[in-house]
């Protein structure tokens, strides 16, 4: 009997430590990508200026383009499409995971009549070309802090707070929430409306369904939560920051958002999972919510036309003066 326990007792010994190990090792990797996205590969600067060229040409019928300046906001250094016609409300287009300005740029097709601001969180892109070493990605926590910063220095240049618009995809979409949240709890009113799909929870959150991908799998509930635990832990401590304020329910606990806003929500989307957006969306005291059988990212071509519609809508409705 006691031999017989004891090999018992070895057995799960042997259990703990393989898993253990196996949580140990996963956690790392899914640190090391929450931290710097390995499939994030910045384009050449040539690319980018002949990209903006084309944006700034426009599209007959369609676009029609506008000059680009650059400002400072703290830190980071801002480009902002001014319209040849001028605008009197500006869009601040917020890149998603492993992306940067160059690649959020094409959304100016949604916004031909409003001016048009972007730049890449922590200046990643700058970084990763001049071959010094990429600033970590804190999955919110900083980027929200710049996002501010950009709006300060937009009102600073004379466009009001209830002028300009966020728009977040992704965890783009998660930072804008952020930094709307801490905008609003200023007191100074609210912007002047947010776009955002697929929001991913939190960095704990976003690393457990990383481990878990597309398929359920029977070992997943003994291993995706704990890899999202020490993963997110990991990362945070690493890039010097507190995974608590990427916690997008956290941040938002207890508010009632002013400003106005237009929700996409991929009802199959396992990555930022559409029970948490429509929470965030019910915290909003005027929200439109759309949603799509896809994925965060896909929502736009599964809706087609309807997509770019909802934009022209809101967009609409937010800058016709109401009386």
């Amino acid at each position: 009997m006691r031999r017989a326990a004891k090999g018992a007792l070895a057995a799960a010994a042997a259990v703990l430590a393989a898993w253990a190990g196996f949580v140990g090792v996963r956690s790392r990797a899914v640190a090391r990508e929450l931290t710097d996205p390995p499939f994030y590969h910045p384009q050449p600067l040539a690319r980018v200026e002949a990209t903006y060229r084309e944006l700034a040409a426009g599209t007959p019928g369609a676009d029609p383009g506008g000059a680009w300046e650059t400002f400072r906001a703290g830190e980071r250094q801002v480009w902002l499409l001014r319209r040849r016609v001028p605008a009197q409300w500006t869009v601040l287009m917020l890149h998603g995971f492993g992306d940067d300005r160059w690649g959020t740029s094409p959304a100016l097709k949604w916004f031909p009549a409003l001016d048009a601001a972007i730049f890449t969180y922590l200046g990643r892109d700058d970084a990763m070309r001049a071959g010094g070493p990429a600033p970590m990605v804190t999955f919110g926590a900083r980027e929200a802090r710049e996002v501010v910063e950009v709006v300060h220095a937009l009102e600073a240049r004379g466009v009001p707070r209830n002028r300009v618009i966020l728009l977040g995809r992704s965890l783009g979409a998660s930072v804008g929430l952020l930094a709307l949240a801490r905008l609003e709890a200023e007191g100074r009113g609210p912007l002047g409306g947010i776009i955002w799909e697929g929001a991913p929870a939190s960095s704990r959150d976003f690393a457990q369904r990383l481990v878990e991908g597309p398929v359920d799998r029977f070992w997943h509930p003994w291993v995706a939560p704990a890899v999202g635990q020490v993963a997110s832990a990991l990362a945070a401590r690493w890039a010097g920051y507190d995974r608590d304020d990427t916690d997008l329910l956290a941040r938002t606990a207890g508010m009632r958002l002013a400003t106005p806003s237009l929700c996409f929500i991929a009802a199959q989307d396992r990555l930022a999972p559409p029970r948490v957006q429509r929470a965030l969306a019910a915290r909003f005291a005027e929200i439109r919510v759309v949603e799509a059988p896809t994925w965060h990212l896909h929502c736009a071509e599964t809706l087609g036309p309807a997509y770019d519609r909802a934009l022209a809508d809101a967009v609409r409705a937010w800058t016709t003066p109401r009386r």
